[in-house]
């Protein structure tokens, strides 16, 4: 994520502001410009101080609180390019719903911040049955009505979300009954979104076969994975092949648990860019010993080099951990690089550059990625 400022009073800016906190100028989101900008009123419509040129409307869903995105003046459209994928949201009268549906809006928007610095295609249902729309559900328990549990996931283009997942203490509930080290709605967003870009990027696409050779065949009973998964567990030793013990579960899963991490490694990346940040212990040289210095001085978003984000991000996570820990707070980023993970990174890194018109990889490529980097993946994940 971007530093983003007030042009009126050069106040940083959180990506969600709606407001500046210095000088209380109108703030809005132009994901065109991808930029923050500082609004003044021209009209019945608003000038954005980042391009005068440009004319803007509220998004409909900024009266509700839901969202800070701008809409072209000229546009017909009453959304932002966010929010008009969205199909069905909770009863936005009941207060709580209202909460939690603000907290989920806030986590999709960070979602398509980075689907749209990658430059994926974004198709909407009105365009293409099977494009992107979220449904934001309230689970039957909650309001005493009779029906199946609402579950998160995909289908088809439609991700369902149950905004309960919008509430911490429920949130943490469901994190340590499921064994995970890491859940959260970002995370949930960019999970599901991995599914929907199989589809898109990878179901249809001549890569098939170098999918099935790094992730598994994905004809397998999907149904049938689960359930063993549930019942079962991973198999022992599934941390050297895996990012998450979920992954482990059918190879859609897997390739949905990598988009996912490969999102939070390259967003992390771009705010460690941002704030300048260079990672560089003070450590005795040894021969043999594994780097753990790092500069991040690129834009991650537009570095076809995959094995540039991946020297960057061990070192920084190591350095990450090493603070957490020193606040009492467990490790930041749990989770564990090995040849295996970071060669199904790659992969996904290879699908979303191959969209974007950069050289694509075969598999023999994909394998080469794998032994440059074997040595460097020995580095602990935590201090």
């Amino acid at each position: 994520m971007k530093i983003f400022q007030c042009q009126a009073c050069a106040q940083p800016a959180h990506f969600e502001a709606e407001a500046c906190e210095s000088c209380e100028c109108r703030l809005g989101y132009d994901p065109e410009l991808a930029d923050m900008t500082a609004l003044l009123s021209a009209g019945s419509r608003w000038r954005g101080l980042a391009d005068p040129g440009r004319r803007y409307r509220p998004c409909a869903n900024r009266e509700s609180g839901g969202c800070n995105w701008l809409v072209p003046a000229g546009s017909s459209e009453a959304y932002c390019l966010a929010c008009r994928h969205n199909r069905v949201v909770p009863d936005l009268s009941i207060a709580w719903n209202r909460t939690r549906w603000r907290e989920v809006e806030a986590a999709k928007r960070r979602l398509f911040y980075a689907m749209l610095r990658l430059r994926l295609p974004l198709a909407s249902r009105r365009d293409d049955p099977s494009g992107l729309a979220f449904d934001f559900l309230v689970d039957p328990a909650e309001s005493y009505l009779i029906g199946p549990p609402v579950l998160t996931g995909h289908d088809n283009g439609l991700i369902t979300l149950n905004i309960a997942e919008a509430d911490d203490v429920e949130r943490e509930r469901r994190r340590t009954l499921f064994g995970e080290h890491y859940r959260t709605l970002l995370g949930h967003f960019r999970h599901e979104i991995g599914h929907y870009f199989w589809n898109v990027l990878v179901r249809a696409d001549p890569c098939l076969d170098a999918f099935r050779t790094v992730f598994g065949d994905e004809r397998a009973d999907y149904g049938a994975a689960l359930q063993r998964h549930y019942a079962h567990g991973p198999e022992e030793g599934w941390q050297e092949t895996f990012v998450s013990a979920y992954a482990a579960s059918h190879p859609w899963e897997d390739f949905a648990e990598t988009w996912a991490h490969y999102m939070h490694i390259v967003d992390t990346l771009e705010t460690a860019s941002q704030f300048g940040l260079r990672v560089q212990p003070k450590l005795q040289a040894q021969a043999g010993l594994i780097s753990l210095s790092a500069k991040v001085d690129f834009d991650p978003y537009r570095s076809p080099d995959f094995g540039r984000l991946i020297e960057a991000w061990l070192p920084l996570t190591f350095a990450m951990n090493s603070l957490n820990r020193s606040m009492g707070q467990p490790d930041l980023y749990p989770f564990r690089m090995t040849p295996a993970t970071i060669g199904k990174l790659s992969f996904v890194h290879d699908r979303i550059y191959a969209r974007t018109d950069a050289p694509g990889a075969d598999i023999g490529t994909l394998r080469a990625v794998i032994a440059g980097l074997r040595h460097r993946v020995a580095a602990p994940r935590s201090a």
